[in-house]
């Protein structure tokens, strides 16, 4: 189901069954795996890479240069970030081009969930089935399993693959009590 106001670009490529909400907009190059739903006013800029089964929820950004892995779960009014040095200008005083950008990468592995309003700075490898808490501002790498919070984001713990923190003396990749 896509909605009458979503624009999608004709050199977009989407799975099966994938749902674009209200005034979402997709960008040229943008390839989308099969089952995803992108929410109302998700933009997917220009070559980023989204896998099968990812849920991005209201309002989220997603700047070339990212690339969400299977089964990623994006909170509302997310921000993937991609220019290392964020001017409007240059020295001389003239509106940067594209080929002034120095552009970044963001890597989001399997199963990772993203909580609402964090902003993910460039460079920067977020681990499978992590847990990015609401809020946060992700700097440095997030490892796998690993459950950070705050500005900056910092390591609190681990989390199993359902979500729920690991108890004392359990290790990432484990599964918690529940599971």
């Amino acid at each position: 189901m896509i909605h009458s106001t979503a624009d999608i670009s004709v050199n977009a490529q989407l799975g099966e069954n994938v749902k674009v909400w209200h005034y979402s907009q997709i960008r040229e190059g943008v390839k989308i795996g099969d089952n995803c739903i992108l929410a109302k006013n998700v933009y997917v800029d220009k070559d980023v890479t989204i896998g099968n089964n990812c849920k991005i929820q209201n309002n989220c950004s997603i700047y070339h240069g990212t690339t969400l892995e299977n089964g990623v779960f994006v909170g509302p009014h997310v921000v993937f970030t991609n220019d290392l040095y964020p001017r409007a200008i240059t020295k001389e005083g003239k509106l940067k081009t594209d080929a002034e950008w120095e552009v970044g990468t963001v890597l989001v592995k399997e199963g990772a969930s993203i909580g609402a309003g964090v902003v993910v700075l460039p460079n920067v490898v977020i681990g499978k089935f992590a847990l990015i808490g609401a809020g946060s501002v992700v700097t440095k790498d997030v490892p796998d399993y690993g459950l950070v919070l705050g500005v900056p984001a910092k390591l609190v713990g681990f989390v199993c693959s359902c979500g729920r923190k690991l108890e004392d003396g359990k290790e990432a990749g484990e599964d918690c009590n529940n599971c």
